[in-house]
């Protein structure tokens, strides 16, 4: 695996510096472990990792939550659901009145033991945003492995059968896309077009939203790059890409990332690079600095791979920025 962040740091004094709004996100990583192993992670995800959020972390979540002040829970991996206290953290959260988002990769849902694991997230409540990188099986499996899109589509339908992207049902289904390779995505809007029409009249699959996010240039997908000599063009790209006017909806500014351990970084991919949030004085940050402190007005840590978030039309973990 090659190491990323001494290539992004070498030019990271250009992207414009950027500070923190009120916090409304806590992103939650529960662990690497994932039955999958995509080509585009930028986690380093599989089911050889085994790292995972244990219940003295999940109990500082579970504070951080009841301060009131944190108004969404969105929980990702790995596969968040492989996490053993998975369920007692959502159905906790949902209790305190936390909108919850499970960042789900679809196949755990077909996978022996989870069988369950739709109705429940339906019974709570949970806002699913689900990893379908594209339309197409062959691409989804080239990206993804043999067979993960015909267990993903049986995953949507048994989504949909629960009222998951059915109007009227408060259950909502998103779905989101990667590009295959070294590239931005294309417009969001037109996409969800395509992808909503294929996947209803070949599956009778119907979803809420469609979110683009561009390929991060670090851990697997940045070590691909370099290993086939593409990672400067790549980034040539993303900063001849940059859009000033993306800076002001950055995940970053309102979300904090938390890593498996409950320590705390400016957004999920500087937690895979290792980039903590710090303060004056201190070398990172713990759950537990969170109750009854604000983050307002902090900088945030940056290198070259923030250029992934605001080139084109913008990334973040909501979709695209601008239309």
């Amino acid at each position: 695996m090659h190491a990323t962040l001494p290539l992004l740091r070498q030019t990271s004094t250009r992207f414009p510096p950027i500070r923190r709004k009120s916090l409304e996100t806590l992103q939650v990583n529960l662990g690497y472990t994932c039955n999958q192993s995509c080509n585009h992670c930028h986690v380093n995800a599989g089911p050889n990792r085994t790292e995972q959020m244990d219940l003295e972390t999940v109990t500082w979540v579970l504070d951080v939550l009841r301060t009131g002040k944190v108004k969404t829970l969105d929980l990702t991996g790995g596969a968040p659901e492989m996490n053993s206290h998975f369920r007692y953290l959502v159905s906790a959260a949902r209790q305190l009145g936390v909108r919850v988002i499970d960042r789900c990769n679809l196949t755990i849902l077909e996978e022996p033991g989870h069988e369950d694991l739709a109705g429940f997230l339906a019974g709570e409540g949970v806002e699913i945003t689900a990893s379908l990188p594209c339309y197409s099986q062959d691409n989804v499996d080239k990206q993804r492995g043999v067979g993960v899109f015909d267990k993903s589509i049986a995953a949507l339908q048994k989504l949909n059968r629960l009222g998951y992207g059915q109007a009227g049902s408060g259950l909502l289904l998103n779905l989101v896309y990667n590009p295959q390779g070294p590239s931005l995505p294309p417009a969001q809007a037109s996409l969800q077009v395509d992808y909503a029409n294929f996947l209803g009249a070949n599956f009778g699959v119907v979803f809420n939203q469609l979110f683009t996010l561009a390929n991060m240039p670090i851990q697997r997908f940045g070590s691909t790059l370099v290993s086939k000599g593409q990672f400067s063009d790549y980034m040539d790209l993303l900063r001849a890409s940059h859009q000033d006017a993306n800076l002001e909806g950055v995940m970053c500014r309102t979300t904090v990332s938390v890593d498996y351990l409950g320590y705390l970084y400016d957004c999920d991919f500087n937690q895979m690079l290792g980039m903590p949030l710090r303060r004056s004085g201190q070398s990172r940050l713990h759950l537990r600095e969170l109750l009854g402190r604000a983050l307002e007005g902090e900088s945030i840590a940056i290198a070259d791979h923030c250029y992934g978030c605001t080139a084109g039309q913008g990334s973040s973990c909501g979709g695209a920025l601008a239309d």
